[in-house]
């Protein structure tokens, strides 16, 4: 794939890039600010962005907020954010428009190269990727008034693989069930989050987004 990098650490970038070049990716530009981002981006038109949350002049929202001006400016372009620890505001604010192509991960993961590079890949292709745990971390806000906390056990490990982006027949896979008991628990999800009615919508990105936003 064709991918530009967005990482202020020097050493981390470049091990970024000789990564994905010994894997077969192309990587059209490294940077390592927010607005060379924008620049190499409309100038490389490429597949994928991997962009740190934190970067110049300020390292706070730097990152994000570039990844957030290239979602609303180039939405074909699939976007995978990395941060050092869960930031559950800057998560939310990712995920919280369109999680179709979009990814977030802790930096931790990029070590564990056939997770960080599958991520990549369902980023490109349209899926989510969100890091596990972000989603344990995300979960762990419901509160006794939230509708998440209706969900049986079983039916909150579906709805966190779901979140990473797992289609029932990988979250069958992950968690030793058959896909037809997905399906039941994926629906009685939907039934308990009342989302059978949401005509015009994927109920799966919006059950995801509900718990994003409790």
């Amino acid at each position: 794939m064709r991918l530009i990098l967005a990482e202020d650490s020097t050493l981390l970038r470049e091990g970024l890039v000789r990564l994905l070049a010994e894997e077969g990716h192309e990587v059209l530009a490294a940077v390592g600010d927010g607005d060379a981002l924008l620049r190499e981006v409309e100038r490389h038109s490429p597949e994928v962005i991997v962009v740190d949350v934190r970067m110049p002049p300020t390292h706070t929202d730097e990152g994000l907020r570039a990844a957030l001006e290239v979602r609303r400016r180039w939405p074909a372009v699939g976007v995978l954010v990395l941060s050092q620890h869960v930031e559950k505001t800057y998560a939310t604010q990712l995920l919280g428009a369109d999680s179709a192509g979009v990814g977030y991960l802790l930096k931790d993961r990029v070590s564990r190269v056939d997770e960080f590079l599958a991520s990549l890949e369902r980023v490109r292709t349209g899926g989510a990727a969100i890091d596990p745990e972000v989603v344990r971390q995300l979960l762990a806000r419901t509160s006794h008034m939230d509708p998440l906390a209706r969900l049986t056990e079983r039916e909150r490990a579906v709805l966190e693989q779901m979140a990473q982006g797992h289609t029932n027949a990988a979250v069958a896979a992950k968690l030793h069930v058959s896909q037809s008991a997905v399906e039941k628990h994926v629906n009685a999800i939907f039934d308990k989050l009342e989302l059978n009615r949401a005509a015009g919508y994927s109920r799966r990105v919006l059950a995801v987004l509900r718990y994003l936003s409790s």
